[in-house]
């Protein structure tokens, strides 16, 4: 089969990769319009599964990703000059050129080929029995056939900025400010020894009460760094202006398709879909559409049968992800809601910001019956580990009695 993916992101990367694994006769070729090593962000993060899944996949870029990647295991909120740390489930931070950079070689040592600097447009695609819009949230594939695939972008409510710094967090850090003009807050996870990610978020009257929306980048970040001065330990914050020196400011834009295939073209990655930066799934998620397509090809040998399997098969598997981020998104545009609870009940209902009863129940009573249900499930823990040990201690007992 002959293959052109556009766009040369982990989602575009990985599906060559796999694919020639299967299939080393595939003819494939990755094209991206940027040039080699160039890309947006810092650092992305994955969780345990992940890895497992791509162990599965391909063991020997698994490694590398792995041997790559800084870990994590706890979560540290800062709030009005307190500090709240709690355990949680591990967590992995790469920087997002290297990971590009493992894939990028993997896919050379298979005999993919990558066309860097080379732009497909819609009016001019490759020949090829099946062409990949792997080009992000911006899809030009994708918005050429808008109408076929019904998609539909519903913007966010607060502003955000993705940043870097050259603070190494310890622990995945969320740090809350309180202004003149309302609260900021930060999300920062380390990707490597260099440096971390610091997406930084705020109500739109917030952005403008701070005159985020008019300070050039360099203002901005000095401000930033001027408020954020007890997390950043006197490390600086790192932009990525435009050509006008502005700030790349953002809205998210929640992203769905009503389909994600027409005819030999399929969406993958952010072109078919997107969930809030906040439950930090963006790459994880496109990885699993690249394992679910190369497999859903291999098994089918009719193109469109293959396309349609692939697409039932991430549609179901993002329902809960999909939901999960809605209601993170939610927590956050709603923080005075939760912001002036005590710290260590503010972090654990940041932790649950995923649940659906959580906007409609008293956050009080809401951390209250949490913490009287995470208190019954360990005590049945360990009823269910000791039973049969009480059961036999009771037994015998009883029958001392007796005698």
């Amino acid at each position: 089969m002959k293959v052109a993916c556009v766009g040369g992101g982990p989602a575009g990367l990985y599906l060559s990769v796999l694919l020639k694994l299967r299939d080393p006769s595939h003819d494939i070729t990755v094209h991206e319009r940027d040039p080699e090593g160039s890309t947006y962000g810092w650092g992305v993060t994955y969780w345990r599964g992940l890895l497992d899944k791509l162990r599965e996949q391909d063991p020997e870029s698994a490694r590398a990703i792995e041997e790559s990647s800084v870990r994590w295991s706890e979560g540290v909120a800062h709030v009005r000059g307190l500090t709240t740390r709690r355990a949680g489930d591990e967590g992995h931070g790469i920087g997002r050129h290297r990971l590009l950079a493992i894939l990028a070689e993997r896919a050379r040592s298979l005999g993919v080929r990558l066309e860097f600097e080379h732009e497909v447009r819609p009016e001019n695609l490759p020949v090829a029995d099946l062409v990949v819009a792997a080009d992000g949230v911006h899809s030009a594939l994708r918005t050429r056939h808008a109408d076929h695939f019904g998609t539909d972008i519903r913007a966010g409510r607060d502003h955000y900025i993705w940043l870097g710094t050259t603070k190494v967090f310890d622990a995945f850090t969320f740090a809350f400010v309180e202004t003149d003009h309302g609260w900021i807050w930060c999300y920062g996870y380390a990707f490597g020894p260099e440096g971390s990610t610091c997406v930084i978020e705020c109500a739109p009257k917030t952005w403008t009460g701070l005159s985020l929306h008019t300070a050039d980048e360099a203002d901005g970040l000095a401000l930033l760094e001027k408020l954020f001065a007890d997390v950043l330990d006197g490390h600086p914050l790192l932009g990525r202006s435009r050509a006008d020196g502005s700030a790349q400011w953002l809205t998210f834009r929640t992203l769905t398709n009503r389909t994600w295939h027409r005819g030999n073209l399929v969406l993958l990655g952010d072109a078919a879909h997107t969930t809030h930066y906040s439950v930090g799934a963006g790459t994880t998620l496109a990885l699993e559409d690249a394992i679910a397509l190369a497999r859903s090809l291999h098994e089918h040998a009719a193109l469109a049968q293959a396309l349609t399997r692939y697409e039932q098969q991430r549609r179901q598997a993002l329902l809960s992800l999909q939901s999960a981020a809605r209601y993170s998104a939610h927590w956050y545009e709603n923080l005075p809601r939760y912001i002036h609870l005590p710290p260590h009940q503010m972090f654990a209902l940041l932790g649950q910001r995923h649940s659906p009863l959580l906007p409609h129940v008293p956050p009080r009573l809401y951390y209250r019956i949490d913490r009287a249900a995470g208190r019954l499930e360990a005590l049945r823990r360990l009823r269910r580990r000791l039973g049969p040990k009480v059961a036999r201690a009771v037994h015998a007992r009883a029958l001392a009695s007796r005698e």
